[in-house]
C-alpha cells in the first residue's frame, strides 16, 4: 500500500537529511541560533519560526543550506506544532542560489552544492509539520522554490516572487517544475517559466502563488500561525502521512534518480551556453540592470 511505502521511503531518507551531526533538542529553550539561522519557539502556540540571517540577501550558500537543513530537522525532531520560514532581512526573503558556485565551478564541488540543494528541498517539502512561509522580502529563483515548498505563503506588498531561471540561461530540474506546478496551474507555470517571470505581490495572490497578503511582517507571522492552527484537530501522524502521500508525485522522480538529476545539472552548468549566459547575467547585475 502507498501508506506503507511512504513510511518506509521517508523513514529511510530522514537520516540522510539529518546529516552526521546529532540534533540539538529545543524542548527546554525558547530559541536556538546558528551563525546563519535563528529558531524561535512560541511558548504558547508551540510554533517554531525559522529565520534566515545571511546578509545581505540570504543567498543560498552551502553554509546557509546546511544550517537550514539542520534547523528544519531540529524543529521537526522537537515535535513543534508547526514551522514558519521567514527572513531577518525585510527587503529580501532569499535571493536564491549562490550563483558564484555555478560560475566556472569545480565539478566535485558543484556536485556537493547541488546535492545539498536537493537535500534542503526534500527536508522542507517533506517536513512532517505544517509549514508556512512569511515572505517579507523579494523571493526570486530558489527563494521562490523555498516558499513553494511550504504549504502556505503570506507575502508583504510591493515585492516580487517567481522562478526566473531562463533569464540567466538556467534550465530547472523537473522536480522544481513539479513543485511549482503543484501550486500554480500548468498553463501559468509553463508560460511563466519560459518567460522568466517574476510576479508582483498582488499578481501572485491573484494566480494563487501566495495565499494571503499582509501589511507587516508581524501580521504575516500571525497569519501563518493562524493557518498552522487549522490543523489542531488533526492527528499529527495521520496528517503527516496524508501530506506526504499528497506530495509523493512531486518527489518520486528525484528520490528514484537523484544521481541522474545531479549528473544532468552538472553537465548543463558546465556547458558554454550556460556559462556565457550566467556571465552576461552577472555583468548585468553589476551594472544595475
Amino acid at each position: 500500500m502507498l501508506r506503507n511505502r511512504l513510511i518506509d521511503t521517508f523513514g529511510r531518507i530522514k537520516p540522510i537529511l539529518c546529516g552526521a551531526q546529532s540534533l540539538r533538542s529545543l524542548a527546554n529553550v525558547g530559541s536556538s541560533t546558528t551563525k546563519l539561522t535563528t529558531i524561535e519557539v512560541d511558548d504558547k502556540s508551540g510554533i517554531a519560526t525559522l529565520s534566515m540571517n545571511l546578509a545581505p540577501v540570504n543567498t543560498l550558500t552551502m553554509e546557509l543550506m546546511h544550517d537550514l537543513i539542520e534547523s528544519i530537522n531540529q524543529i521537526e525532531s522537537n515535535k513543534s506544532r508547526g514551522l514558519i520560514l521567514t527572513s531577518s532581512n525585510d527587503k529580501v526573503f532569499s535571493a536564491g542560489l549562490d550563483l558564484k558556485e555555478l560560475l566556472e565551478p569545480d565539478r566535485e564541488r558543484l556536485k556537493e552544492f547541488w546535492t545539498l540543494f536537493q537535500d534542503l528541498w526534500l527536508a522542507l517539502h517533506l517536513c512532517g509539520l505544517p509549514t508556512a512561509a512569511a515572505v517579507n522580502g523579494h523571493a526570486p529563483a530558489a527563494g521562490c522554490v523555498l516558499a513553494t515548498a511550504c504549504e502556505y505563503r503570506v507575502m508583504l506588498p510591493d515585492l516580487f516572487i517567481g522562478i526566473h531561471a531562463t533569464r540567466f540561461s538556467f534550465v530547472i530540474s523537473k522536480w522544481m517544475m513539479l513543485s511549482y506546478q503543484s501550486v500554480l496551474p500548468r498553463r501559468i507555470v509553463e508560460r511563466s517559466l519560459n518567460q522568466g517571470k517574476l510576479f508582483r505581490t498582488e499578481e501572485a495572490l491573484e494566480v494563487g502563488l501566495v495565499d494571503e497578503v499582509a501589511d507587516s511582517k508581524t501580521e504575516a507571522l500571525a497569519k501563518c500561525a493562524a493557518f498552522i492552527g487549522t490543523f489542531d484537530r488533526a492527528n499529527p501522524v495521520a496528517r503527516t502521512l496524508t501530506k506526504r502521500m499528497c506530495r509523493e508525485p512531486d518527489v518520486r522522480g528525484l528520490l528514484n534518480d537523484r544521481s541522474g538529476d545531479l549528473q544532468e545539472c552538472v553537465d548543463y552548468v558546465l556547458t558554454p551556453l550556460f556559462q556565457q549566459g550566467l556571465c552576461a547575467h552577472l555583468e548585468g547585475l553589476k551594472k544595475g540592470k
